[in-house]
């Protein structure tokens, strides 16, 4: 049921079991992820909101006979669902979303409706909730635009080259709001390339990293956009999952973590850049297959170079990246090679 190459190590410092959380989203490929570690470490309770559009049944389905795990299909555009979703929980970790800057570049409109519409949907259900403690949501890099200074420090954003790193930006705007309004105090996570398990390498709109996985994988040569020296700060699942886990955990009174009395925004990632012509060379050296990248046109909305701070989080809440670039790669390989449909 669980995977024996990750969530070795527990990042809580709480008795999981005494808490319910819900995880929106929870059937995609960082929610599921997320989903997994609560369950492996005996919560009391987790409860899955996922309309099933853009994440996949058979990352959860393993689960569904277990007692304390429990699955909403629904939409975060839909109020009252948001609501339903949040009653009696304790924790919410906001992963519902439409990535991908080419998807949100084809169309902006749904883009718009699920990152912002329904974001403040939960958002209102958050501040309605007489028992949630703490709610963290998926914030991304891409807040950062045109900005050319590296690493990317929180509080240094640029302007947004895409409707969707428009909409993650409007989620910021939304959380500070209710959080100097109503007192509603959430935390930002901003992603950095999170790849892992679970990433679906066949999704119309997938990453590069599952995408190129899957080119060795089928001896086939994976198609670079640019020269190949764009470069970025990827990071494995596992240690985006451990940041969710430490920040929920920020909202709890008997904690050595700081009380929030604002909304935060923290950078996800591992504080390292790796250009996609190294990737390919790791991947040629883990799959031992000599293939070479071909190369097309830059696309519109890619930042050319990404690198982040990691400080601000590690500060906050003790986070330090377990898994590096090559490792979660390597994992990624096999879990794809084993995974994907022949």
């Amino acid at each position: 049921m669980f995977n024996k190459k990750l969530y070795n190590t527990p990042y809580h410092s709480v008795n999981l079991s005494k808490y319910k959380y819900l995880v929106t989203g929870g059937a995609g490929f960082i929610g599921s992820n997320l989903v997994e570690y609560l369950l492996r470490f005996g919560a009391g309770h987790v409860r899955v909101l996922d309309n099933l559009s853009n994440g996949y049944f058979e990352n959860i389905q393993e689960f569904l006979n277990l007692p304390n795990f429990e699955f909403i299909e629904g939409d975060i555009r839909d109020l009252d669902t948001c609501k339903q979703a949040v009653e009696g929980m304790d924790f919410i970790s906001h992963q519902a979303a439409l990535g991908s800057v080419p998807r949100s570049i084809t169309d902006p409109i749904t883009s718009n409706q699920v990152n912002i519409s329904g974001f403040l949907n939960m958002l209102v259900a958050a501040k309605d909730s007489l028992t949630l403690i703490q709610m963290v949501y998926a914030a991304s890099s891409s807040t950062y635009g045109d900005s050319p200074s590296l690493p990317k420090v929180e509080g240094n954003e640029g302007n947004p080259l895409s409707p969707y790193a428009v909409t993650k930006l409007v989620n910021e705007l939304y959380a500070d709001v209710f959080s100097r309004v109503y007192g509603c105090h959430t935390i930002g996570l901003r992603y950095f390339n999170i790849f892992g398990p679970k990433q679906n390498p066949n999704n119309p709109y997938a990453a590069v990293i599952p995408i190129f996985c899957k080119h060795f994988i089928e001896g086939t040569l994976p198609k670079i956009h640019g020269d190949g020296i764009t470069s970025r700060d990827f990071t494995f699942v596992e240690n985006a999952v451990q940041a969710n886990v430490k920040a929920m955990e920020g909202g709890l009174e008997d904690q050595q973590t700081p009380q929030l009395s604002a909304h935060q925004v923290f950078n996800v990632a591992c504080g390292d850049q790796i250009s996609l012509n190294e990737m390919v060379e790791i991947l040629r050296e883990i799959s031992g297959k000599d293939l070479c990248a071909t190369y097309g046109p830059e696309r519109a909305g890619d930042v050319k170079h990404s690198k982040a701070s990691i400080a601000k989080l590690k500060d906050f809440c003790g986070y330090v990246p377990k898994i590096r670039f090559k490792e979660g790669l390597e994992i990624t390989y096999g879990y794809i090679e084993e995974n994907l449909p022949i």
